[in-house]
């Protein structure tokens, strides 16, 4: 009788149904489901093609999403029906309600076996139903959100390319001539940062705020970044291409953007939860993201400042340009790798809210008791449309800038091709030991180096041709396959790779074991 009722209320079932409908709505299910999922393996032989490592990695991460939002849909799916059969109070279920108040025809679809108890449903069927959508909604804009962060982002640092190639002009090369000696005021770069506010701690911080919103890179601050870090962890005179290197920098961390973590997915429950009546969520939960986003910036713009002054504090007079020390002291706790963590949850809180906006509007109408006020809408939408820019065009590439800045350096300074040169040059190394038996084998072919592959090269038994033993000898060629470019020697400090120190030769074989450690990190 209870299932009878059911059919009756719910429309018909497939028993009634058409078997041509049936199997047109499976056709076109199953055919949008290959297209898609078509697309995303282009995408991905077109990230192959290009050596784009990180971004297939970011794309399998986006598909792992997306399978979890999949598999919660799947488990509403199948649990609705047990979920709608746990019954509760009527007086319980009045609590912290979106709408203040329930209607008596509320409570008109609720399963026969609470209504026998004269008690509600948990969670009634047509709102299971509901809640799948708002998965579906969820999924849709965390994707979208990704893209365009990614593209934005990228998009603003495409305009480094210029600074970029200044530094291998002649120009460059004779503005920043050591032979020439300035006082760190008179540097672009110092005339930039040493103002009246930078030596005031109550005035640094609003100009440290207001300089996120006007040129939150400029040209002084990249170029003089780029030689401080150049200068701590390359030999003198490098010709490493900083921008490619933080482009590829970014694309590693993109992965971990695109990600949802289980303390994002707490702080989202607790948004559903504090969307009842009476918390007034409108005047402050849309504005969490945009107060941390804001908290951010202005921190890294606090940074290039504070390095800025350092480098003044210890010394009035430069040589060339004004050199900035790397440190992780700059950082919270430490730590550049925190700021990354802040915009990941950024980002998603921001998503989610929009989708949850996006979702009341076509469920419930504009007007719904979700937003009854006007200015509760025009706070949702335009704080969330103003904070994803913001954080996409100015506080991510200024991160990825400024967090280059630490003590050790990423492991994004090796292109693609070099990282899978190392790994392999690292996994016949380990089968020459199992081979021969020896406490040091020889590990090459070449009695001088080893080719790992057509476009670079990583010198073996005999140190670098230079006299300096702080330094491991790399060659690093093109990124893309097949590329006939120029190799560039580079000679990377020891240090760089997490304080390891090497003082002679002898000790070269544990020298590459610390940069295969270092690969791994």
């Amino acid at each position: 009788m209870a299932d009878e009722e059911e059919t009756t209320s719910e429309g018909r079932t497939l028993e009634e149904t058409p078997t041509w409908a049936l199997a047109t709505v499976c056709f076109l299910l199953i055919f949008i489901s290959i297209l898609i999922e078509h697309s995303l393996h282009l995408l991905a032989q077109y990230f192959n093609k290009k050596r784009r490592r990180s971004l297939i990695q970011a794309l399998d991460k986006i598909k792992s999403d997306l399978m979890l939002f999949g598999f919660i849909s799947l488990l509403l799916t199948v649990s609705e029906r047990p979920i709608a059969s746990i019954c509760i109070t009527k007086r319980l279920a009045e609590t912290f309600l979106p709408c203040g108040t329930n209607d008596s025809d509320a409570y008109t679809d609720e399963e026969t076996k609470c209504l026998e108890q004269e008690k509600v449903s948990f969670l009634s069927r047509e709102g299971v139903k509901q809640l799948q959508f708002l998965i579906f909604i969820l999924a849709f804009f965390h994707s979208l959100s990704s893209v365009l962060t990614f593209s934005l982002g990228m998009a603003k640092m495409k305009s480094w390319e210029s600074w970029e190639a200044e530094t291998r002009t002649l120009e460059y090369e004779f503005t920043n001539d050591p032979r020439r000696f300035q006082f760190t005021h008179q540097t672009s770069f110092g005339r930039q940062h040493l103002r009246f506010w930078s030596e005031h701690r109550f005035l640094r911080w609003p100009a440290f705020f207001l300089q996120q919103f006007y040129k939150s890179v400029s040209r002084a601050d990249y170029l003089t970044l780029r030689h401080g870090f150049i200068t701590a962890h390359f030999a003198e005179g490098s010709n490493f291409d900083f921008q490619k290197y933080i482009k590829r920098a970014l694309e590693k961390d993109f992965k971990m953007v695109v990600g949802i973590s289980a303390w994002i997915w707490l702080f989202s429950v607790l948004f559903i939860f504090f969307n009842a009546q009476g918390f007034y969520n409108y005047l402050w939960l849309p504005f969490i993201p945009l107060v941390m986003l804001l908290v951010v910036g202005t921190k890294l713009q606090g940074i290039i400042t504070k390095m800025c002054l350092d480098s003044h504090n210890k010394s009035h007079v430069v040589r060339g340009t004004l050199l900035v020390k790397p440190s992780d002291d700059f950082f919270w706790f430490n730590r550049p790798k925190l700021v990354l963590h802040l915009i990941h949850f950024i980002l998603f809180q921001n998503s989610f809210q929009l989708a949850f906006f996006t979702w009341t509007w076509y469920k419930f109408g504009l007007r719904s008791c979700f937003h009854q006020e006007t200015e509760e809408i025009v706070i949702r939408l335009v704080l969330g449309v103003v904070v994803h820019i913001l954080c996409a065009y100015v506080t991510l590439p200024l991160y990825a800038l400024v967090t280059q800045m630490g003590s050790s350096m990423n492991k994004a300074v090796f292109a693609e091709n070099m990282v899978h040169g190392l790994k392999s040059w690292r996994a016949r190394a380990r089968k020459n030991l199992k081979t021969n038996h020896s406490p040091r084998p020889s590990l090459y072919t070449s009695p001088s180096y080893h080719t790992l592959e057509a476009s670079f090269s990583v010198y073996g038994d005999h140190p670098p041709p230079c006299d300096n033993t702080d330094y491991v000898a790399v060659e690093f060629g093109s990124e893309e396959k097949g590329s006939k470019g120029p190799v560039q020697h580079q000679e990377i400090r020891n240090n760089s790779f997490e304080g390891f120190e090497m003082s002679n030769s002898t000790k070269l074989f544990e020298q590459k074991k610390k940069i295969g450690q270092f690969l791994d990190s």
